[in-house]
């Protein structure tokens, strides 16, 4: 049996998260479990419960690789639970866990965890028009490496066709 394709999405925790990156968040997730990919998250609120929500309606397999140590502190759409008791540093779990990342909004944690994708060289494809931390990064690089350009997408469709296309062989 093949390895599956580990997505992470990341975006805006329960503050800062508006309906619109909760509805995107459900339909990426959703797309993810329909394509035969494991949904990994922060497994927290926000984006990371949405689309984690969505995967699960959708059949998907979830992941959540929390800051806590307590695998009760994890949302209730996560299959596997990873407690760390790391903090933010988790951040850098979840990246390297990834074989590519969606990001949906975000405030500095996003862009954490989008530092730590871009110095691994994960793709990663950004949802346009949300406001967020990573927005300035949309379309290019976050520094002079140039290591992994941010592709800027409109739709959850085009999300996940675009970071297919990125993370297959």
């Amino acid at each position: 049996m093949a390895k599956k394709r580990q997505i992470l999405v990341i975006g805006h925790n329960t503050k800062g998260c508006l309906p619109k990156h909760e509805k995107i968040a459900y339909e990426i997730g959703a797309e993810i479990a329909k394509s035969d990919s494991v949904l990994i998250c922060g497994g927290l609120g926000g984006v990371m419960i949405a689309a984690a929500h969505g995967a699960k309606d959708a059949g998907g397999l979830t992941i959540g690789i929390i800051p806590q140590n307590d695998p009760a502190e994890a949302n209730e759409y996560c299959d596997i639970v990873i407690p760390t008791g790391m903090g933010l540093a988790r951040d850098f779990l979840n990246a390297l866990s990834a074989d590519g990342v969606i990001i949906v909004g975000g405030g500095s944690g996003t862009l954490s965890e989008t530092c730590a994708a871009y110095m691994h060289k994960k793709p990663m494809v950004a949802i346009r028009n949300l406001d967020s931390s990573v927005d300035p990064f949309i379309g290019g690089y976050l520094d002079h490496r140039e290591n992994i350009k941010i592709v800027g997408v409109d739709t959850p469709q085009e999300a996940i066709k675009k970071i297919l296309e990125l993370i297959s062989p």
